[in-house]
């Protein structure tokens, strides 16, 4: 899929107008899905975008996308060593973006496997974790981190359970982080289900069924787009007075 056609076209105008304007700003997991989108929008309002992902072949599809200008790195965001040199270089920056994350293998509490959860964890909860502590020390005045997070832990499906774990701990993380690091504002996106790669492991066919389906449930009538999802990482990124919070977008998911 190509993310071209995400990136949003501002005029002059709107873009010396806006919060991002010349910021710089930083995004874990940048290279897809709610990442990429939020970088692509954010580019769009004049920040000045890193991107970085375990795969090279990734940052530079990414890259591809992105103004030029932009920067990338491949970087495994479960090795410290690593992390830790990817902030050094990097230097000061305005805001931290982690959307970081594997395809989540489902199955119910019988069928887990461990050393697949544990894996599960290391990149979406200890990533964060490590992003958020190697990172803080580089923001500038007036900074923030939005953290990635979902609806399953809020009402969870059978077969979720080590999903809807990591949500959860993600939500207490960003409450902690926001306590532990203010002045920099601290918050999570929290997402309903949404097109993106985290789904290509299904067959197109029954991908697009349970789309159909989800989608004819949910208040807005369909599920979400990565764009959507970006929408609420720009607000959080200019929200100056949102700490702690846990934004939920979701087309209504939580209350049918």
């Amino acid at each position: 899929m190509s993310y071209q056609n995400l990136i949003i076209m501002n005029d002059e105008g709107t873009k010396a107008n806006s919060a991002l304007q010349g910021k710089k700003i930083v995004l874990l997991g940048g290279t897809s899905g709610f990442g990429l989108a939020t970088a692509l929008a954010a580019a769009g309002e004049g920040a000045e975008i890193i991107v970085a992902s375990s795969r090279q072949q990734k940052v530079d599809e990414a890259l591809a996308a992105l103004p030029a200008g932009s920067k990338g790195y491949a970087v495994n965001l479960t090795d410290e060593q690593q992390i830790a040199k990817l902030f050094n270089q990097i230097g000061e920056f305005d805001h931290l973006v982690f959307t970081a994350g594997e395809t989540l293998q489902l199955n119910e509490l019988a069928s887990v496997k461990m050393d697949e959860a544990r894996q599960f964890f290391n990149v979406r909860y200890w990533g964060a974790l490590m992003a958020a502590k190697y990172g803080s020390p580089y923001i500038r005045k007036g900074g923030s981190i939005t953290l990635t997070n979902g609806t399953i832990g809020l009402r969870p499906w059978k077969g979720w359970t080590v999903a809807a774990s990591i949500t959860g701990a993600i939500e207490a993380l960003t409450r902690a982080l926001a306590v532990e690091l203010a002045p920099i504002r601290v918050n999570a996106v929290c997402a309903g289900m949404t097109r993106t790669e985290l789904w290509d492991n299904i067959p197109e066919a029954g991908r697009e069924a349970m789309f159909s389906d989800v989608g004819g449930k949910l208040l807005t009538g369909r599920i979400g787009e990565a764009t959507d999802i970006a929408e609420a990482f720009l607000y959080l990124m200019k929200g100056n007075f949102s700490t702690g919070q846990i934004m939920v977008v979701d087309g209504g998911g939580v209350l049918v």
